[in-house]
């Protein structure tokens, strides 16, 4: 697979995003810089990390590792809930940089929107003071509702390029995709497989799969391309990894779609983390 095989979503803000990317949650230290470098080597230009995450240092050296140069990858990483507060905001921007090494972030999200707090209109205040003096080059959010993004456009006039949700077929997020698109958001998904333990061995997807000739994961990311979102999956081996961003060369009929639907549960999030209420420091 070579970066000119992958798709490009453009953005609001008219940069572009590759149509599928790398989540890197736990990988941590030189084992870390290994899988991302890895990772990047084998065609995945689009790296998603988070102040939290504890591995923005190990996500810049796996870039310059790489052998890729900086201006094919796209790099985001994430504001954490305890820094939401605009000076803060402002200092973790740039401490971000600093951890890993790098000039600019192509996107930063505020990765949730902590309303008990009520600070996230700050926050984004931040994050666009941020992109205007260049730190940044696209500014979004993570797991914010209709409500939240409907108030940064009335309070800002600034909507974000990409919101970052939990998304896949046990909780494909419809409505939360329509509000999205409305706006001219695009979305990213998070935890795209799932529980991968659970969801990769699903009788359904199972099906499917043999009846296409392609593997589970490889169905439910495709789905994710299918419905208009990027799906983020992690992998730490090659055969995984390369497996993953196979999706390109097949597509899903009306029928495996209409399937697919059946799998949506009221209850379907991983860790019952509803942004409505769900906080994160």
């Amino acid at each position: 697979m070579t970066i000119s095989q992958i798709p490009r979503r453009k953005l609001n803000d008219g940069t572009t995003l590759p149509a599928i990317g790398f989540g890197t949650y736990l990988l941590n230290g030189s084992e870390g810089v290994e899988t991302i470098a890895r990772a990047i080597h084998n065609g995945y230009h689009l790296i998603d990390s988070a102040f939290n995450y504890e591995n923005e240092g190990a996500v810049g050296q796996a870039v310059r590792r790489s052998g890729v140069s900086r201006e094919q990858l796209r790099i985001t990483s994430k504001l954490p809930g305890r820094h939401h507060r605009y000076k803060e905001a402002i200092a973790t921007i740039e401490e971000s940089l600093y951890r890993a090494q790098l000039d600019y972030y192509d996107l930063y999200l505020i990765h949730w929107p902590n309303p008990k707090e009520n600070l996230y209109i700050e926050a984004w205040q931040a994050l666009i003071e941020a992109k205007r003096r260049g730190l940044l080059r696209s500014v979004g959010v993570s797991n914010f509702l209709p409500a939240h993004l409907e108030r940064l456009k009335k309070e800002t006039g600034v909507v974000p390029s990409v919101n970052q949700v939990e998304m896949h077929p046990y909780f494909p997020q419809p409505d939360q995709r329509a509000c999205d698109a409305s706006y001219g958001i695009f979305t990213e998904a998070w935890s795209p497989l799932g529980r991968a333990s659970s969801m990769l061995h699903d009788p359904l997807l199972e099906k499917i799969a043999k009846r296409i000739g392609k593997s589970v994961s490889q169905v439910i990311l495709r789905w994710h391309y299918q419905l208009g979102a990027v799906p983020l999956p992690k992998a730490t081996g090659d055969e995984r990894q390369l497996e993953n961003i196979r999706i390109f060369d097949f597509e899903l009929g009306a029928q495996e779609l209409k399937e697919i639907d059946t799998l949506a549960r009221p209850d379907g999030r991983t860790a019952n983390q509803d942004p409505a209420v769900y906080q994160e420091f």
